[in-house]
């Protein structure tokens, strides 16, 4: 009788309605794997997303560093364990919007639009351009400046080739005729340690790990990637006030690998939207570090992402970038 009962439960299991499982997820531990280094602002947002996810469904929501590759090991990881919404991808967004357009076709790890679901934004934060205080610029405008006077000499770090601070460097070059020396990391923060630490000159990138430096003096902050001046910070000018027609952003979200129930995906954005839209949480981990909203809604959040990956698509082939 015991064997019986143990094998109808496995035969409703596996026939049970997508509805169903949604209703029942999540039954045990979920794993969210994040495409940075712990430290990060994917990481910070991931981890107080994960906290406020496991409050919600009583469940532990477990939170794993798997930085490099330009989002290849962690995407890899996730496409790996099995397709039922128990382990999430956190990423900044160029995994999916950049990365496709510097690979040959079949050259990179996994397809973005095939192999993996937008399920929802945290938000998105504009860049901002920060230097080690002995770098000899105090503007934008010095910057070039320098670079002009000595191509390749100064030196800006990525979190990896074709990341968001690689690209917002690329985007940079392309607009100014500058050329300057790429050094890329596995994250980040290490590379705003290196800059801190005056190993390289200076990094483009969200700046919301970089302000207690940037207030104690160990870096300064130049300007912002947004296309108006943003009301945290009214004294720090844009990029595109020296440089027209600028514009970096840092977008961070959930994915799912393609095959995920429906219902699930529905549920995680749906209950991801009720933890970054509570009044306390955008209080604490949002506004602080100007970190914006990104549409909500399962089709409108994978548009922001076509839109994103249309432009940046236009920044690499003019950059002329391709990894082999």
């Amino acid at each position: 009788m015991t064997a019986m009962l143990s094998r109808l439960v496995l035969l409703a299991s596996l026939f049970a309605s997508p509805a169903a499982l949604g209703a029942t997820f999540p039954d045990r531990n979920v794993t969210i794997v994040v495409t940075s280094a712990a430290g990060a602002l994917t990481d910070t947002l991931s981890r107080a997303v994960a906290q406020r996810l496991s409050e919600m469904w009583k469940q532990a929501v477990i939170v794993e560093n798997r930085g490099g590759a330009g989002y290849s090991i962690a995407a890899q990881s996730v496409m790996r364990a099995e397709h039922d919404g128990y382990t999430l991808l956190a990423s900044e967004t160029n995994f999916y919007t950049t990365q496709p357009h510097l690979h040959a076709e079949g050259n990179l790890a996994y397809d973005a639009e095939k192999d993996f679901v937008p399920i929802a934004g945290y938000g998105t934060i504009p860049t901002a351009l920060l230097v080690n205080p002995s770098v000899p610029v105090n503007s934008v405008s010095d910057l070039i400046a320098l670079a002009k006077e000595k191509p390749g000499t100064l030196t800006f770090g990525t979190a990896g080739v074709g990341t968001a601070l690689h690209i917002a460097e690329l985007e940079l070059e392309n607009l100014t005729g500058i050329k300057i020396t790429a050094v890329h990391y596995r994250g980040a923060a290490p590379a705003l340690s290196d800059v801190i630490a005056g190993h390289i000159d200076a990094v483009i990138m969200g700046p919301s790990v970089a302000l207690s430096s940037v207030s104690a003096g160990r870096l300064k902050m130049l300007a912002l990637g947004s296309e108006k001046r943003v009301p945290q910070f009214p004294d720090v000018p844009t990029i595109a006030e020296t440089v027209p027609g600028y514009e970096a952003s840092v977008s961070f979200g959930l994915f799912a690998t393609a095959g995920t129930p429906a219902d699930i995906i529905k549920k995680v954005n749906a209950d991801v939207q009720m933890v970054i839209t509570d009044p306390e949480f955008q209080k604490k981990y949002l506004e602080p570090f100007a970190v914006q909203p990104v549409p909500g809604p399962l089709e409108a959040f994978a548009e922001y992402l076509r839109n994103d990956s249309t432009k940046w698509g236009r920044v690499i082939k003019a950059a002329n970038v391709k990894i082999e």
